[in-house]
């Protein structure tokens, strides 16, 4: 019994035991991991706001400053020389280092310290140097005013935070990941950092956007402040160097030209895109060549580019930064406050040590002036003791130290003892006093500095900028950015089959129909022989239903595709007419297009990318009493309405067939195109500056500041050279003029002339390299002012006005043209020109769009079927909004 009590009693304990030592295991994982979260987010990723540095960019700082004479340090010594500071290995240090000597702001390089732009790494760190730049030893540095501690062994001093009288943080840029959190902030503009902070300092309101080493385009529309939640966009600068070549001068933010390249292959084996063969010829700049098959757009390819592959990306920035030994989440904005306004504490510290400084020169220079001038140091030649000495001089200076600003200590006097008889015997007293008034005046000037801070340090901002801002101007052009539909830009790299009695479409079905080429991201809308509609994705074999008449690529939104069917209303019903639009519909959902009854059927259809009408003739089957067999029916005459209208009456009696007889006019209104300078695309929402009313012929004039003169049929795709000057309706019959310096002869030249070849780029100007386009006229009847250079010692020669049409006929776009003047010409001016009369244009017809079924077509034996309509004109669309065509 003992036993086993002795047993059970044991066996209890250790189970204590093992369960105490459970729980002091598990409270020092808990310790463990938040001392490890602690050191990861306070000492490796993320920086301080106090100085912008991470711990190991700050010992990497102290270290070239500690081995800094001038003369470049092998980057292998300088990590050896910082791992006496930093608890980790070579590598980290090197790879830090590269990522700072890459930004070109703080450190001088020589050697291969890699390519951002190719993303070529570093050499190895035996192998480059470097050395502080003027910059990091102005801004970064200041030891008098540096707060110290020990290194991890013990053994060294190191900074807590360097001094940094500059918002580093936002110039570098950070990123990092710690335990539970990240940091990205983004680099900005080295002069627009210096502005916004001397704004901040004046009481102004300011605003803070990225700007990277690698250029490109950014839109800044959604930045937020660069706080968590916010996103830039970047595009890399395409621009088209002929109709079959492209090159890419500019890289979006954390890609490189490999990378890149890369993704351009990818798309290109996927079929978004179709090249035929890429150069990458970047050296110090960026040039990327891609050359295109005959036959592809240019500007289709460069929206194709930003949508498929890493031309367009973008980067969501996080502000989070370290502040008093804890993590804090904030904008760029108020980063940049706390930086001036530390820097303006750190400017106020430095000022108050050279003030302390300046006076104790002052205080000594005066006490030396005094011992020297009164023979003092005679007084001591009789003692014997040092305390004798030190009494002596006491003794001896007490009547002359009225007028200095603070008592005279044991320190003071043991310093005049230290003055040599040399200096003694050759000193002079005009010397002392300018050296004490030279002193005197920098003290008052400190002092003036103190008492007007936020002033002084406006002014060592602005010293700044002018010392270190040339050169450092924006390289990322802001830009709002259009949004690109995918489907629009695709290479149709695939074709589309269809079983119309079976009712299945595909890609692979390579035995049936042929439809269309397609890409792999369209959507396909199809019709059927029972009035049926569904738009399903593009796949290799999909099902839809027996019969189908319609197989097309879905266009989203499209308000000009109208659809004229005939139906039979179930069997036996009467004959219905409608005409309709698909803006938008629910994927694979099937949607009946007749009234509903069952085996109706669809007897006749037709898809018109232009809403064309087209006349048809409908022959009935002679049954009973019917006079009219035949007759005409003008689809001009049916208003277009929803898709669920059930239609127009065309007869109540069965019909035999209904054939062709003439093909359609466009119902549809001219299309109205306006340009939006901010993203330079062409729309038709009416954003922007309304540039006409187009039709299907109609065609964009555009000349840019090169005398490049083009024409073409307007598309929402179209992309703009950044030099144009000329965007408009192109009417055929105006003449076009300009005015234009030629090289060769040094002389203004007027030309007038008319567009012959519409498909073709003409040049205006002569070839010669110094020529250039003065001005250049789009009025029937242009007027000029010339204003015309002062000579020496004569009156300046009158204004002189040149009706363009009087002064030269209409030539070829090739002539030179006729001289302006021979005169010395200062400016020409473009005045109002004369007036003139358009001749009377006749625009089509507007059809009306009604909303509910109020329109009856109904068979009369003697006359074609007549249209009867009653309410208001406009329909709504699915979206419920009323419009007009």
């Amino acid at each position: 019994m003992e036993e086993h009590e002795d047993g059970q009693l044991g066996k209890e304990e250790s189970q204590e035991g093992q369960q105490e030592a459970l729980t002091r295991v598990t409270g020092m994982y808990k310790d463990w991991f938040l001392d490890y979260a602690s050191y990861v987010i306070l000492e490796r990723a993320v920086p301080a706001i106090e100085d912008g540095f991470k711990p190991v960019q700050r010992r990497i700082m102290h270290a070239l400053k500690e081995l800094d004479d001038g003369r470049y340090n092998k980057v292998a010594n300088v990590v050896g020389h910082t791992m006496q500071y930093h608890p980790h290995g070579d590598a980290s240090i090197a790879d830090a280092m590269v990522q700072i000597g890459q930004k070109d702001l703080l450190i001088d390089t020589q050697g291969n310290w890699g390519n951002i732009l190719t993303g070529d790494g570093a050499a190895a760190s035996r192998y480059i140097e470097a050395r502080l730049s003027k910059f990091a030893l102005d801004v970064v540095f200041s030891p008098k005013i540096t707060e110290w501690q020990l290194s991890y062994d013990g053994r060294k001093k190191e900074p807590v935070n360097l001094p940094v009288k500059f918002p580093l943080l936002l110039a570098q840029g950070a990123e990092g990941i710690a335990v539970g959190l990240s940091t990205k902030i983004l680099p900005h503009n080295f002069n627009e950092l210096i502005d916004a902070s001397i704004k901040h300092l004046k009481g102004q309101r300011f605003k803070l956007y990225p700007d990277f080493p690698t250029a490109g385009i950014i839109d800044i529309t959604n930045y937020n402040d660069g706080l968590r939640g916010g996103k830039i966009r970047m595009r890399a600068r395409i621009s088209q160097l002929d109709k079959n070549t492209l090159v890419i001068n500019e890289i979006p933010y954390g890609t490189n030209t490999s990378s890149l390249i890369d993704s351009i292959l990818k798309a290109n084996d996927k079929g978004k895109i179709k090249i035929k063969k890429i150069e990458d010829n970047t050296a110090a700049d960026v040039e990327i060549l891609i050359h295109l098959p005959g036959g592809i757009s240019p500007d289709k390819t460069i929206d194709a580019l930003y949508a498929f592959t890493a031309c367009e990306s973008s980067i969501s920035p996080l502000g989070c930064i370290i502040e008093d030994n804890k993590p804090l989440f904030i904008g760029v904005q108020e980063m940049l406050e706390r930086s001036t306004e530390h820097t303006v504490e750190l400017l106020k510290a430095e000022l108050e040590i050279q003030l302390g400084e300046l006076e104790e020169q002052w205080h000594f220079a005066s006490l030396e002036r005094i011992f020297i001038e009164n023979r003092i140091y005679r007084d001591i030649e009789e003692e014997e003791t040092w305390e004798g000495v030190i009494k002596a001089i006491d003794k001896g200076l007490k009547p002359h130290i009225a007028n200095l600003k603070r008592a005279v200590t044991e320190e003071d006097i043991v310093r005049l003892t230290e003055i040599r008889i040399k200096r003694i015997s050759k000193f002079d007293i005009d010397k002392a006093q300018q050296l004490i008034e030279s002193l005197e005046e920098k003290i008052a000037q400190t002092k003036n500095h103190l008492a007007n801070l936020v002033e002084y340090a406006i002014d060592y901002f602005k010293e700044l900028k002018s010392k270190y801002g040339k050169g450092r101007e924006r390289k990322s052009e802001i830009r709002i950015f259009d949004e690109i539909e995918a489907t629009k830009v695709v290479i149709r790299n695939t074709k589309l089959y269809v079983n119309r009695e079976e009712g299945f479409i595909g890609t692979s079905l390579k035995r049936d129909e042929y439809v269309t080429d397609c890409s792999d991201i369209d959507d396909i809308i199809v019709f059927t022989k029972s009035g049926s509609m569904m738009v399903t994705k593009v796949d290799s074999k999909t099902f839809v239903e027996k019969n189908i008449i319609h197989v097309a690529v879905f266009k989203k939104k499209d308000k000009r595709t109208t659809y004229n069917m005939i139906y039979k209303d179930g069997r036996g019903g009467a004959s219905y007419v409608k005409r309709f639009n698909v803006t938008s519909v629910t994927r694979d959902k099937m949607y009946d297009l007749t009234a509903g009854k069952a085996q109706s059927e669809v007897l006749y259809f037709t898809a018109n990318p232009n809403g064309e009408a087209e006349v048809v003739t409908v022959n009935l089957r002679q049954a009973g009493s019917i006079k009219k067999l035949k007759w005409d029916l003008d689809f001009a005459d049916v208003l277009i309405k929803g898709r669920g209208s059930k239609g127009n009456i065309v007869t109540k009696y069965s019909i035999k067939r209904i054939e062709l007889k003439e093909k359609g006019l466009s119902t549809l209104k001219p299309r109205k195109i306006w340009f939006d300078d901010t993203i330079q695309r062409l729309n038709v929402d009416g954003r922007g500056e309304l540039l006409g009313e187009f039709t299907s012929e109609d065609r964009l004039l555009m000349i840019s500041q090169k005398g490049v003169v083009k024409t073409a049929i307007p598309d929402l795709i179209m992309r703009f050279d950044d030099d144009m000057i000329v965007l408009e309706k192109w009417i055929p019959q105006k003449p076009l003029s300009a005015i234009y310096w030629e090289g060769e002869k040094e002389l203004f030249y007027v030309k007038r002339f008319l567009i012959d070849n519409p498909d073709k780029e003409e040049v205006i100007i002569s070839s010669h390299p110094k020529s250039y386009l003065e001005k250049v006229f789009t009025d029937y009847r242009p007027v000029a002012e010339v204003v015309f250079a002062k000579k020496r010692g004569q009156e300046r020669k009158d204004n002189m006005q040149v009706d363009l049409e009087d002064f030269i006929d209409i030539k070829g776009i090739t002539a030179m043209g006729n001289q302006l003047t021979k005169e010395k010409v200062l400016e020409i001016n473009a005045k109002d020109p004369l007036p003139y009369e358009e001749p009377e244009k006749h625009d089509p017809v507007d059809i009306e769009v009604v909303d509910e079924e109020n329109v009856e077509v109904v068979p009369d034996p003697d006359k074609s079927p007549k249209k009867k309509s009653e309410g208001k004109k406009g329909t709504k669309d699915e979206e419920g909004q009323t419009k007009l065509f």
